[in-house]
């Protein structure tokens, strides 16, 4: 068998015996929810735009609480765990058994494969996970083969962009069922369990604002140049398959103390040495399965109705148009510029752990099909102060991840999840915390107090956010500054205000005064006469409200009092000058 080397390039093992266990983020639901329109990304992650878009997909609704979610990727994990301890007794782990029922020669008429399958199906370990597969994981594999149609077409297409047999998609059905979220013991992640070294190899981004090894697109990107370059070395795809679980180096020494064999039959079959190798102590157990468990997970995959499974038709492939924003962006903002669920954004964007973009870098959001061009007409209106919405706590006596949550109205989960590597359950006093949210708590009741600025004396008053309204447009209407409306309030610079929010203004200039509404007309309008005010819908912009009554952009900001960082928000009334 010809074995091709690396040069000084090392492999490690992609999921170093991986035995996933829970992870407090999962970052899709499940069953997955299919996608309008079925377009595959694998040669076009990145979708040009301001070509014309077409019409605006509407995305799955996303119904499932974070409880669930979390349930659901504990079962996985449960279940993907007794998928690595399951063995059969000493005494079955014999080689081929040609009567085995349901195996690769009844199935080989039917069926193709481009692994071979037909030649080892019948082996009594395959044989074993076929019945473990149908037996005490029946129900968690079920779940794994409905979420498999979502990602397929876009696996396979990389895998054939690299010359990589495309039945080694069943990979990631047996080492994550095709969860993004995917966390094993020995920390490797994402559907494909890298480890991160090994992640870091490929080209993947790993750190405390991306982990790409969650991204479906770039890792199986890895994940087929991984494959590719372990075929190369050993000359066998079984082979490849063992390396990319216990790592090159530990096949590799293997196949140097291995006797031998059959030159004629490795050379007409390479993957026969994988199962000499089989026969010895030379692999883990759970590298030996390895490959047993891809060809049992291949069999069932390709015709689930023989073994009792539901074949799913129904569900379309992931698709997506994308974005690239320029800097730190949360994707709460996106969700809203999309007029979509940020559940259904962090679905098609796993990797982004914070639920933001990470700073000073350019980075692609993926978004629903149809909407590309919608989101970033609104994103280029948007203040780069309105970009994130997140807070930094600093956590004091007493106080939990529970109490933190509860205090910024978000969820636990998203909590940690915006804060890797600090440990939730022991926070210590004085730690700082990524608070994903524009929502910050209202400063306490209490009397008004005076406050001296250069010499003069002044007071506070409270004052309650309206829809719509900024703290640029607060600021202008009671004469002061931003600067000075957030520290009275002890709002950060990314910090954000609600509607119905109550916060502390200079009160020695009374407000000025707004503009009423003009009374309501009755019929229609005369030619050539305009509205008093227009009241602002979703997804409109100055642009085109000032081209539908005729007036220039610069007198519609003039007449509403408005700057060219103003934020336009549905709901608002604008005066239209006349």
């Amino acid at each position: 068998m010809k074995r091709l080397g690396f040069g000084s390039l090392l492999l490690v093992a992609a999921c170093g015996g991986a035995r996933p266990a829970p992870t407090p983020a999962p970052q899709s639901p499940t069953p997955p929810a299919p996608v309008a329109e079925a377009v595959s990304p694998a040669s076009t992650p990145v979708v040009a735009l301001g070509a014309g878009a077409a019409a605006v997909d509407t995305p799955p609704p996303v119904t499932d609480t974070a409880r669930a979610e979390t349930a659901d990727s504990a079962a996985d994990a449960a279940m993907l765990e007794r998928l690595a301890e399951a063995h059969p007794a000493p005494q079955d782990s014999g080689a081929d058994d040609s009567e085995a029922p349901g195996g690769a020669n009844a199935a080989a008429t039917e069926v193709t494969y481009d692994i071979d399958v037909e030649t080892y199906g019948n082996h009594a370990r395959v044989q074993y996970y076929l019945d473990f597969f149908q037996g005490p994981a029946r129900e968690r594999f079920q779940i794994w083969l409905q979420r498999m149609p979502r990602y397929e077409p876009m696996i396979r297409a990389k895998l054939r962009e690299y010359n990589v047999p495309e039945d080694m998609v069943y990979l990631a059905l047996i080492e994550s069922g095709f969860s993004n979220s995917a966390v094993s013991r020995a920390r490797a992640t994402g559907m494909w369990q890298f480890m991160k070294g090994t992640g870091k190899l490929y080209g993947l981004r790993v750190d405390t604002w991306v982990d790409e090894r969650r991204d479906f697109v770039r890792a199986t990107d890895a994940a087929a140049r991984h494959l590719a370059d372990l075929r190369d070395r050993f000359g066998s795809m079984y082979l490849a398959a063992a390396a990319y679980n216990a790592g090159a180096g530990k096949v590799g020494r293997g196949l140097r103390r291995l006797p031998d064999g059959d030159d004629e039959e490795e050379e007409e079959n390479a993957d026969a040495t994988f199962f000499r190798l089989y026969d010895t102590r030379f692999l883990r157990r759970e590298t030996k399965d390895y490959v047993p468990k891809l060809i049992a997970a291949a069999l069932i995959a390709k015709q689930p109705e023989k073994y009792g499974f539901v074949r799913f038709t129904d569900i379309q492939p992931v698709s997506y148009d994308s974005i690239i924003v320029p800097d730190a962006t949360g994707l709460d903002v996106i969700a809203r510029l999309a007029d979509t669920s940020v559940a259904f954004l962090r679905e098609l964007n796993p990797h982004y752990l914070r639920s933001v973009t990470p700073p000073r870098t350019p980075s692609v959001v993926r978004l629903p099909t149809g909407v590309g061009a919608l989101v970033e007409a609104r994103y280029a209106e948007l203040p780069e102060n309105d970009r994130v919405h997140y807070v930094e706590h600093v956590v004091a006596r007493g106080q939990t991840a529970a109490s933190i949550a509860r205090m910024y109205r978000v969820n636990t989960r998203l909590l940690t999840d915006a804060n890797p590597g600090v440990r939730m359950t022991r926070l210590k006093i004085g730690t700082r915390l990524v608070v994903p949210t524009s929502f910050v708590p209202n400063v306490p009741a209490a009397p008004e107090r005076t406050v001296t600025a250069r010499g003069t004396s002044s007071t506070t008053i409270r004052y309650r956010v309206r829809p719509g309204e900024t703290l640029s447009g607060i600021a202008e209407k009671y004469n002061t500054s931003v600067t000075r409306l957030r520290s009275l309030n002890a709002l950060g610079r990314t910090s954000m205000i609600r509607s119905g929010q109550v916060i502390r203004v200079p009160a020695p200039a009374a407000p000025r005064p707004e503009a009423a509404p003009a009374p309501a007309r009755s019929g229609t309008t005369a030619p050539g006469e305009r509205p008093a005010t227009h009241l602002v819908r979703r997804g409109e912009t100055l642009t085109a409200i000032a081209a539908r009554y005729g007036v220039t952009i610069a007198s519609l900001r003039e007449a509403n009092g408005m700057t060219p960082r103003t934020v336009l928000k549905a709901g608002v009334r604008l005066k239209i000058p006349g």
